[in-house]
């Protein structure tokens, strides 16, 4: 197909989820680049939304791929035969994290994840109430936008999952709701829709506090935190508060759909009794995701990728408050490499990623804050592609107007 017929099939057959898709066709991509069939090159400063945390087609990803391919594919219903792809990402992540998140449960997205922990939670704790934070994103899914902080898409699709109440992030008064009905607290530690809101010191310490208290699970949804992204393998561990239930995904897979909710055995262990099967899934845990999923861990982990972005996301930050300096800048927010730069304006949001596609450069803006452009580069980028990169930003938002010093 060429690219004219690639866009017209799209919008044809392809459901839409806006109505102003961004509308490039990919013809290839490698490292932190993604190249059109007329041969424009883009640079990736989303990674899909923070999947490809090693970039795109890394040789070590596909060569597991590759391997797992000749070997199997589906065999049975997650859980039942053993598949050594399934058992070695388990096991190295169980490794990874303190003791008591010990057993992963494989799904396929991180939405699906968040339903297994919600489940979860109210099994295990005989409780029905779920509080989570105005401004979180736990996905799409009936019971994840249960829990998601913005009512623009909760209420489309009400009546949605009872009992579900919501506090103010990094408002400590606001947690004097958690008490002995809640089932469980479920939050970002880092909110990555609401704009790259990072936890005031001591916030989450707090929030494991009350949930210790009163009985209540602690669920952490590192969908996009998780692995690096924030300067850390986990980003809960910048606090050392550690979750009952930790959600993981995007980056998770290598590139692959995969995702995990992961707590102890004996949590886990209640979604396997009264009744037995009591959460199944066909496809979670696929053994060629696992394959590439435990492939992109050892680089991240081998490689000092989580420490790199550390390193990267400051220098990035840094050069994005000089080079972007204008009256419509009000702040540049990062935590590793995740960055939310929040502008005065939607509108100029807006023209400021449309400015940037010109320079040659996919950025985007958050669901829950379209004042705010977030980025999630690739955990391998160097330092010159984000020197680059932040030049072009700054060629882009000059050609916005009312962006004039």
């Amino acid at each position: 197909m060429n690219p004219a017929e690639i866009y017209a099939g799209f919008l044809k057959h392809v459901a839409q989820t806006s109505s102003a898709p961004m509308g490039l066709v990919v013809e290839s991509a490698r490292g932190c680049s993604l190249t059109t069939p007329e041969g424009h090159e883009y640079t990736d400063l989303l990674a899909g939304i923070g999947v490809a945390a090693l970039g795109h087609g890394n040789p070590r990803v596909l060569e597991a791929i590759e391997k797992q391919a000749r070997r199997y594919l589906h065999v049975m219903v997650y859980g039942e035969l053993l598949q050594e792809p399934q058992v070695a990402l388990a096991s190295r992540l169980a490794g990874l994290l303190p003791e008591r998140l010990e057993s992963v449960y494989f799904t396929n997205s991180g939405a699906e994840a968040v339903e297994g922990a919600l489940k979860l939670a109210r099994k295990a704790s005989g409780r029905s109430r779920i509080l989570s934070f105005h401004g979180g994103f736990h996905g799409d899914t009936l019971g994840a936008v249960s829990v998601g902080g913005n009512p623009v898409y909760r209420d489309p699709f009400e009546p949605l999952l009872p009992g579900v109440g919501f506090m103010t992030f990094n408002d400590r008064e606001s947690l004097g709701v958690v008490d002995s009905s809640v089932a469980a607290v479920i939050v970002e530690p880092v909110q990555g829709e609401a704009g790259v809101v990072i936890p005031e010191a001591g916030f989450l310490g707090e929030l494991r506090a009350r949930c210790d208290e009163h009985g209540v699970l602690l669920i952490f949804d590192e969908v996009i935190t998780g692995l690096g992204r924030t300067g850390k393998l986990f980003a809960f561990e910048h606090e050392g508060v550690v979750p009952d239930i930790l959600v993981l995904a995007k980056a998770l897979g290598g590139g692959l759909p995969l995702g995990a909710f992961i707590a102890t055995r004996e949590l886990q262990r209640h979604l396997s009794v009264d009744p037995p099967l009591g959460h199944v899934t066909t496809f979670g845990g696929h053994p060629l995701s696992c394959a590439a999923g435990l492939a992109s861990l050892e680089v991240i982990v081998g490689e000092g990728l989580s420490e790199r972005a550390a390193v990267l996301g400051g220098y990035f930050a840094e050069r994005l408050r000089s080079r972007l300096a204008s009256p419509v800048l009000c702040e540049v927010r990062q935590i590793g490499l995740l960055i939310g730069i929040e502008m005065s304006d939607p509108q100029i949001v807006t023209r400021f990623v449309r400015e940037c596609m010109r320079e040659w450069l996919i950025t985007g803006w958050t669901l829950h804050d379209d004042r705010v452009v977030r980025l999630a580069p690739p955990l391998v980028i160097t330092e010159a592609e984000l020197d680059e990169a932040s030049l072009k930003m700054q060629r882009a938002l000059a050609r916005v107007p009312g962006s004039e010093l």
